[in-house]
Parts: C-alpha cells; sequence; structure tokens
C-alpha cells in the first residue's frame, strides 16, 4: 500500500481489508477465482451476454452509456438507475455458478448482477454510489473483475479520504457497511492501451 498526502493506492496484488469512516468496508481478495476458470469465464461472458449500450439520464438529458451492459438474476427482479429500469429473467449458467458460490461463502443473499463491459480506455463509469433504495439501508456489493485491469478509485463524499487500485483477473472486491452514503467510487477513462474489462457487481434487490 502506497501513501501520498491525497491518496491511499492498494496493490492489486494482495489480500486485504480497509474501513472507512464513519463506517464503510472494503476487502479486496486478488486470487479468489483461479486463473484458468477466470479465463474460461471471461471468453464465455463476453461471447453470450447480451450486452448492450443503453441511454441513461446524465444532468438532465440522455446520453449513451460509455460502456456496455447487462442485467440478470433471479425471474421478476428489477434494478432502477439512471432513469432506465431493468428486469431480470434468470441466471445464465456461467453467473448461476458465481451466484451460488458467492451465497455460500459471504451469505450475502444475493439475487441479481449488473455486468459492465468496458471495451477500451475511453469506455469508463463516472462518480456514483449504489446507494438506491431498493438496495436497502447499508448494501452489500460483491464486484468481481475478469479481464484486463483498470484503475478503480473511490473519495469519500466530504473530500477527506481517497483511494485507487487495479483490481486483477479472478479478484473480488466487497463494499460494505454504510460505504454507498458516505464515499463515491467511479473507472475513469485513460489513454494508455488496456484489455477489455469484464465487471460483475453482484448485489442484494429487496422486493
Amino acid at each position: 500500500m502506497k501513501v501520498t498526502a491525497s491518496m491511499i493506492s492498494i496493490s492489486s496484488t494482495d489480500a486485504g481489508e480497509w474501513w472507512l469512516p464513519p463506517a464503510g468496508r472494503i476487502e479486496y481478495l486478488p486470487d479468489w477465482i483461479q486463473a484458468s476458470e477466470a479465463d474460461r469465464l471471461y471468453q464465455v461472458l463476453e461471447r453470450s451476454l447480451d450486452w448492450q449500450q443503453r441511454p441513461i439520464k446524465l444532468f438532465g438529458r440522455e446520453v449513451l452509456q460509455p460502456r456496455l451492459t447487462a442485467f440478470h438474476g433471479e425471474p421478476g427482479i428489477s434494478y432502477a438507475y439512471s432513469g432506465k429500469r431493468l428486469s431480470a429473467t434468470g441466471w445464465p449458467e456461467p453467473l448461476l455458478g458465481l451466484v451460488r458460490r458467492l451465497n455460500e461463502r459471504l451469505g450475502g443473499g444475493f439475487n441479481s448482477v449488473l455486468c459492465n463491459l468496458y471495451r477500451n480506455g475511453q469506455d469508463s463509469m463516472g462518480w456514483h454510489a449504489d446507494d438506491e433504495a431498493e438496495l436497502g439501508p447499508d448494501p452489500l456489493i460483491a464486484s468481481i473483475s475478469l479481464g484486463g485491469r483498470r484503475r478503480f478509485r473511490l473519495k469519500a463524499r466530504s473530500g477527506a479520504g481517497r483511494y485507487q487500485f487495479e483490481p486483477a483477473h479472478g479478484s473480488l472486491l466487497l463494499m460494505a457497511g454504510d460505504l454507498q452514503h458516505h464515499w463515491l467510487h467511479e473507472v475513469p477513462k485513460t489513454r494508455q492501451a488496456v484489455a477489455p474489462r469484464i465487471n460483475l457487481t453482484f448485489r442484494r434487490i429487496l422486493a
């Protein structure tokens, strides 16, 4: 871990847990999926999911998301963000295996996943929090990264504190506690040549 005056940089190879005030928590497990299995999952998901570039509302106007997305989960589950509501129709087999493993090991009750495909360095996700009411008072988000590394950054809403790291292929990042109420996160654009990346964000949506 490298600390500067304004940023804490976390190594992408070191497992760890960090508490972010007032009561938020991130936990990072770099080898949660073995490399060969992560390779297989990336290839299957990139080829088989119904990736779409959806329009969203941004500052009152409709624009295309700068990435591709897909949404899956228990039939009947829906999720609204950025002015759009997505509906799940079930679990494709690769995602079903992952959500079962997460629920067995973490007991998170995950019932849906928002999938993101970053095709190149110009695909991105702006500063935001996963704080929609349907995620409950203190959402638990389980984020699995597959493919190329991209910078992931967090900043306190108060401005006092920043973290950054590049989640590894096959890694798991947990965001828990009141993190979503007091911190924002993003995947910024980069001019560097980067390989495509799939990010799977599992969550529990309340009925």
